[in-house]
């Protein structure tokens, strides 16, 4: 039995699709009950990553956990884990924390749940992502109300992962051998700039897309109405001081997986539903 937390999300859905696909006996964890959109042959228990002690019934009969990072208890999930008779422990990270900068709030989050993890005790996996494609559904908001989409850190390329990839690395390492103790770093075939996006994003709707700059000035402020100012600032350090390079292009994907990775156009039309 694998445990995937963050079942409902971007890679955890995905992790659960891929290894519930491969036959193995899968439980999500949400925080609610089941989704609408549930996985068939995935069983769904309701837990809170933040409070380990109520995990129990979850970590039952448990082998295999993919977890996700940033949680301020995740010694303790780890030793509940551990107690429970899980073995191994794949976690999602970040490229970012290849740093080791602790003055970024991001890469800090990840470096110390990546450390957590080494210091478990279990035999741990750590997949550390570029950006996702996903990320794309950001644009919808603007899409619905014209063809012209306002983006910031216009000029940075990024390559962008799809979450069935991260999800489809996540379960080859928890089923496969030779994967304890090593660190993933998988990425998307090529990098792309915001507007290689809505170009790729435009040619699969069969619209005229164009994208503009939003000024460092401007996107800062409307970051720091959603997210707490050091989170801002940890982005503004990768993206306009270049502290963060998420271009380099790794064949992780296929190494691990046996398959190619999928382009953005690829992301982008079984995704098409989703802008129209």
């Amino acid at each position: 039995m694998i445990l995937v937390t963050g079942a409902t999300g971007n890679v955890g859905r995905e992790a659960a699709a891929a290894l519930a696909a491969a036959g193995e006996p899968v439980r999500a964890l949400v925080r609610g009950g089941a989704p609408a959109d549930a996985l068939d042959g995935v069983e769904y228990v309701t837990g809170d990553l933040n409070k380990p002690e109520t995990l129990a019934p979850a970590l039952r009969d448990v082998r295999g956990l993919f977890l996700l990072p940033g949680y301020e208890g995740t010694a303790d999930l780890l030793a509940e884990a551990g107690r429970a008779g899980v073995e191994h422990v794949v976690l999602l990270s970040g490229s970012s924390a290849e740093s080791g900068d602790m003055s970024n709030a991001v890469s800090r989050y990840m470096i110390e749940s990546e450390t957590a993890v080494r210091e478990s005790g279990l035999a741990w996996t750590i997949v550390r992502p570029s950006g996702f494609m996903s990320n794309t559904f950001e644009w919808i908001p603007q899409l619905k109300a014209g063809d012209v989409v306002r983006a910031p850190f216009a000029g940075v390329p990024i390559a962008v992962i799809d979450p069935a990839d991260i999800g489809a690395v996540v379960a080859a390492s928890l089923l496969r051998d030779g994967h304890r103790g090593r660190v993933h770093r998988v990425t998307g075939p090529e990098p792309l700039r915001p507007a290689d996006r809505l170009r790729i994003l435009g040619e699969v709707l069969g619209r005229d897309l164009r994208l503009e700059s939003v000024p460092d000035d401007e996107a800062r402020a409307e970051m720091l109405q959603n997210m707490p100012e050091k989170y801002v600032d940890a982005f503004f350090d990768f993206y306009v001081a270049g502290s963060l390079d998420e271009s380099v292009v790794t064949t992780t994907v296929r190494d691990v997986t046996g398959r190619d990775t999928r382009t953005f156009a690829q992301w982008a039309t079984a995704h098409a539903a989703s802008f129209t």
